[in-house]
This record gives C-alpha cells, sequence and structure tokens, in this order.
C-alpha cells in the first residue's frame, strides 16, 4: 500500500517510531551503536504497510542490520523486528509456540484488505490504551521452553555475509574483503523467508 499518497499518518496507518523492538543479539555488544533512521522507508514484509526503517551496524566486524517488520506485527507475535525471533526466549515463532501449545488463531491475515483492516484495529486499540490481544504475555512458562531457551545473546548471528567469490575460488580481495572467506553451511534452514519465519 506504499503507492498511496500520506494524507494523515493516523489516518493511512502508516507507523512512525522513535526507536525498534530489537533483541540484545540484533543491537550487538557495541555499547555506542549508530543509528539511522527513515520514516516511511519501505513496506513491511509482513502487512505491507510503510514503517520507520532504522539501520546500524551491531560491531566492528559485523554487517549491517535494518529493520525488516513493523512495529504493530512485530508486538502481535512478540518477535524482534530483525530476526523475528520472540523477544522474550530467543526462539523461532513455531517452536515457542508449540512449546507454550498457544493457537494461532489470533494470526494475521493473508490477504491484503483483511491484513490491513486487522492492522488498522491493532493500531487503534493501542493508541485508546487497550492492550494487544494476543495470547503471548498470558501464557506461564513451562520446563520444555525453559530448556530451549537462549540465555545469553549470540553476536556471531550479526557476521558478514559468506563471500560468494571465494567459494567459487575467485575472490582476488584477499584480507582486505570484507566478507566472511569460509565454506557456507547448507540444510533444510538455510533457504528461509521472512513471512516463513514469521508465520
Amino acid at each position: 500500500m506504499a503507492h498511496r499518497l500520506l494524507r494523515d499518518a493516523e489516518a493511512d496507518g502508516w507507523e512512525r517510531s522513535d526507536f525498534p523492538i530489537i533483541c540484545e543479539s540484533c543491537l550487538g555488544d557495541n555499547p555506542y551503536v549508530r543509528m539511522t533512521k527513515a520514516q516511511y522507508d519501505k513496506e513491511c514484509k509482513i502487512c505491507q504497510r510503510p514503517f520507520t526503517v532504522f539501520r546500524w551496524r551491531p560491531g566492528r566486524d559485523a554487517r549491517y542490520k535494518k529493520t525488516e517488520i513493523c512495529q504493530t506485527c512485530c508486538k502481535l507475535k512478540n518477535v524482534c523486528q530483525v530476526c523475528l525471533l520472540d523477544l522474550e526466549y530467543g526462539l523461532p515463532v513455531q517452536v515457542r509456540d508449540t512449546a507454550l501449545s498457544i493457537s494461532s488463531h489470533d494470526a494475521i491475515p493473508k490477504s491484503d484488505v483483511n491484513r490491513e483492516y486487522f492492522a488498522e484495529e491493532h493500531d487503534r486499540k493501542t493508541r485508546a490504551g487497550l492492550d494487544y490481544e494476543s495470547s503471548y504475555g498470558k501464557v506461564r512458562a513451562n520446563d520444555t521452553i525453559l530448556k530451549l531457551q537462549r540465555t545469553t545473546p549470540y553476536y556471531k548471528r550479526n557476521r558478514a555475509h559468506v563471500c560468494s567469490f571465494y567459494i567459487r575460488g575467485e575472490c582476488t580481495r584477499g584480507a582486505e574483503c570484507p566478507y566472511r572467506h569460509e565454506m557456507p553451511v547448507t540444510g533444510e534452514l538455510s533457504q528461509q523467508n521472512i513471512k516463513d519465519r514469521y508465520y
């Protein structure tokens, strides 16, 4: 819906925010992070409404990170705006929902009009001071999820991508190459997209 002209930010449901909702791993281990902010820069990968995009570099040897989904979608599932992992346990959404026995009855609809209406209704309730109707904060943790949860940040996730020229044996940059020179790990989870991680 980014093709519409912005008449009124509240009426159109476009998101404006001052700080992202991100996990500690995505923020990085550097206590001094310089972040850029671009209002209405991209569409959310889930609901496709324009939102404020934040971009930063979590560490010296890290790649730049940016927010991928809007804060409405983030709050609905209690996930990080960048990696889409649960904010409380550091687990993928499906693993968390299965371990906590949460049904996905309040999932975001997949059709365009219903998805936009659903997001606008939740934004309206938030502005009115009502809490989200999601069940993520209401379920008590059990032994299974406490065993699975990530207790410390995982900063290796912020490393640079693997150099595609190195894989082919053609990288001429050597030590000056900003990408990692190691062979990639391939498997079932190596080819994920954002919507699969969210739903």
